[in-house]
């Protein structure tokens, strides 16, 4: 269970209706259903009653909208304590992170700044590639890790992460399709790519793409406004068998019934992921996450 899933559920039962809910959320309203299923599922339970006329709460809803609002209160005020209540303040190191990293990485490295200098106080940002490097350039964030290489004398960067992704797909067509090794990415042609926005990493995404199309795979480019990287839609669109997703093979999300992950032969697309900071830092705090990061090979 994710604070954004007890967010949306929250919002849900507070607008009375999924269209409102999604409209306030800024997404679809058939992702947002999507988000409310899952949550159901993963509880056992039934939250909502669902109408022509809107929604309404479950008793068992009520009572997880009760204490949803008690968790999210306080999740604001551990992030508040965190980070500190004034912008810039010193003493806050702020770490700029994207989805998907392995679940071992970034846990070690906040352990070795809070061990080395307990004073500091870490701030993280789930944001695009592109977003933190804007960040960085702008000196809103200390140190990110970002899907591409940072170009340009202002910002220094070293690789840390290095893995084979795999594909997502549905059991039986994973059967089909599989061999010794995994699935070949040219038996995917004719399936869709549920990808991300070009804007979120434009390298990343043009070595993506490239490798799909050199084995006949057809890209469509997804819209900014799509969630294509949320579990649950990914999902859903990869159950519909008309379409596979690329992912880890320690990726973090538990999967969903009637779908499997499995690698690709020869390893066409290895995502790598870089840790960069201000080129004229002597932070003691960038240097402590910094140096934590082992490198992770495929």
């Amino acid at each position: 269970m994710e604070l954004r899933e007890l967010r949306a559920f929250v919002v849900v039962a507070e607008q009375g209706g999924l269209s409102a809910a999604a409209r306030q959320l800024h997404l679809s309203q058939s992702a947002l259903s999507q988000t409310i299923q899952s949550l159901e599922r993963q509880l056992g339970v039934q939250l909502l009653v669902r109408a022509s006329t809107g929604t309404r709460l479950t008793e068992t809803g009520s009572v997880l909208l009760r204490e949803s609002r008690e968790l999210l209160a306080h999740y604001e005020r551990l992030v508040t304590a965190v980070a500190g209540s004034a912008s810039g303040a010193t003493g806050v190191l702020r770490i700029g992170v994207p989805l998907e990293l392995p679940g071992d990485l970034l846990p070690a490295a906040v352990a070795n700044v809070r061990t080395t200098l307990p004073d500091v106080r870490i701030q993280l940002s789930h944001l695009s590639t592109a977003a933190q490097l804007a960040a960085l350039r702008s000196e809103r964030l200390d140190v990110g890790l970002v899907r591409e290489r940072a170009a340009g004398i202002a910002l220094d960067g070293t690789l840390v992460v290095e893995e084979n992704l795999g594909v997502l797909l549905p059991t039986a067509l994973a059967d089909e399709l599989g061999e010794r090794g995994g699935v070949r990415l040219e038996t995917l042609a004719g399936l869709d790519w549920i990808g991300f926005p070009r804007a979120d990493s434009p390298a990343w995404y043009d070595q993506v793409v490239a490798v799909l199309r050199s084995h006949g795979v057809t890209v469509n480019e997804p819209s900014e406004s799509d969630q294509a990287l949320i579990a649950e839609v990914k999902f859903a669109a990869v159950e519909s068998g008309r379409a596979f997703a690329l992912a880890p093979p320690d990726w973090s999300q538990p999967l969903a019934d009637g779908i499997v992950w499995c690698p690709l032969v020869g390893a066409p697309l290895v995502r790598r992921t870089w840790a960069v900071w201000a080129a004229g830092s002597r932070r003691r705090d960038v240097g402590a996450f910094v140096a934590a990061l082992e490198p992770h090979e495929p």
